[in-house]
């Protein structure tokens, strides 16, 4: 039966350890999250952070935009966000409605604020194998929970399913860069599963059930990052729990395991940008 890489356990020791560190600062960070528009998942994902922000003493600013906000109010936001020396972060929610362009938004951001890392410089930075300023929140919390339950990657087969900005091309790269040999999935991949066999871990971010258990090779990884809920509306992720855990040596469990490490890698990188504008 596989252990369980526990995101909710680790959250809290990094958030206790980051509180300790910002109650000696005399000033404290300021994260400011942008939210255009209605959308229910972003709105609890936005007060969330919000909540664990002040759980640890920074200070969170949310600005709310109607849907029809438009890209040059977003824009001349940002660079006045840019401007302000008190503001340590600014993140964007996304999606963003769709008359916007998500490139331009996220472009707008100094490299020196982006608390997500998405700009082209950090990005840019990621994938030329240099570290950037900040990595981006989603893989860094796997990374950490990689690390936190002594996890080897050198010369490990890594398989990412997924390809978004978001979490697969920046986790493949990050994998990358720990000297793990890196496969990379997608919808158009074929014969899934006879990649799958091959992999020491999996990294799953597709959004949807791809990973059962006869996909793996026996004391595998997995790292379930997909979170959606199934015809009967429960919450699930992308591997099927009870044929995997049967399986894999360790599995991350959803709820529980990865989302809880996004949120803590946000406060991690707000604290690390305000720590490098001292």
């Amino acid at each position: 039966m596989a252990q369980i890489l526990d995101g909710k356990k680790l959250r809290e020791k990094i958030l206790e350890g980051l509180k300790l560190k910002l109650d000696k600062f005399p000033q404290k960070p300021t994260l400011v999250v942008i939210l255009a528009g209605d959308n229910p998942a972003s709105k609890i994902y936005v007060n969330n952070k919000k909540k664990t922000a002040e759980r640890l003493g920074i200070n969170s600013q949310i600005i709310n935009y109607p849907e029809n906000v438009t890209e040059t109010e977003l824009l001349t936001k940002i660079k006045e966000l840019n401007a302000d020396k008190l503001i340590t972060a600014i993140l964007v929610q996304l999606p963003l409605p769709k008359h916007i362009s998500k490139e331009n938004v996220i472009n707008a951001i100094s490299p020196d604020k982006d608390v997500d890392g998405f700009t082209p410089y950090n990005f840019g930075k990621l994938f030329s194998g240099v570290e950037p300023i900040v990595y981006p929140c989603t893989p860094k919390g796997i990374m950490l929970l990689l690390d936190e339950y002594n996890i080897e990657l050198e010369g490990k087969h890594a398989v990412v399913i997924g390809r978004s900005n978001i979490v697969g091309r920046p986790m493949a790269q990050m994998l990358l860069n720990r000297n793990a040999t890196v496969t990379v999935c997608h919808s158009h991949t074929k014969n899934l599963a006879d990649i799958t066999k091959t992999a020491d871990i999996v990294v799953s971010a597709a959004g949807k059930n791809v990973i059962e258990g006869k996909m793996l090779k026996p004391d595998c990884v997995v790292v379930d990052v997909g979170i959606f809920k199934d015809e009967n509306g429960k919450t699930r992720g992308d591997a099927d729990f009870e044929s995997v855990s049967q399986i894999a040596s360790y599995i991350s469990p959803v709820p529980g395991g990865v989302g809880p490490m996004t949120i803590t890698s946000l406060m991690l990188n707000t604290v690390e940008l305000f720590e490098k504008n001292l």
